[in-house]
């Protein structure tokens, strides 16, 4: 029984080796049970995949902020638990951020297009770059509600499709 899972180690080795003579990408990022590659945040055994559709374009990063399950900390500053960036891709951007434990959360996003590190607003206050929340609440009418975005984590793997919106 050792022979096949020898066998798929050195190709996964000889993968990798042929991935990084040729400048490519391996196509398997992680083992299984294991983080993908890139997930940002406090290391821990559970981490939360994020895919934000309808991205504008490839311009500056997407910024994941991960809130505890806490109404009063929500989209206040320094109410987050951690703030993860990852490189924009037009289209769909791909992400990972660990979560400090199986849990619920809520999670939100910002094109930060001109890369300054800041969520930016008009100067009516509103917003000036591309957004979104977990579980894709309706946003016309304001920010939306606690509630409305809680997300249970029940463990390491799940993935939160967050669909940005722009002014």
């Amino acid at each position: 029984m050792t022979q096949p899972r020898r066998i798929r180690a050195a190709a996964l080795a000889f993968s990798a080796l042929a991935a990084t003579a040729t400048g490519s990408v391996p196509t398997v990022a992680s083992a299984p049970g294991a983080p993908p590659a890139g997930c940002t945040g406090p290391a821990s055994g559970t981490w939360l995949n994020i895919v934000a559709d309808g991205v504008r374009n490839g311009n500056g990063v997407i910024a994941i902020t991960l809130y505890a399950d806490n109404p009063s900390k929500f989209l206040i500053k320094h109410g987050s638990l951690y703030v993860g960036r990852v490189d924009a891709t037009a289209g769909t951007t791909r992400g990972c951020i660990f979560v400090p434990k199986p849990g619920v959360y809520a999670v939100a996003l910002y094109h930060d297009e001109n890369g300054d590190g800041r969520f930016d607003r008009t100067g009516l206050g509103l917003p000036a770059e591309g957004y979104g929340f977990s579980n894709n609440p309706a946003t016309l009418a304001g920010l939306p509600q606690f509630r409305s975005v809680r997300l249970g984590v029940p463990k390491s793997g799940l993935t939160s499709r967050i669909q940005m919106k722009y002014p």
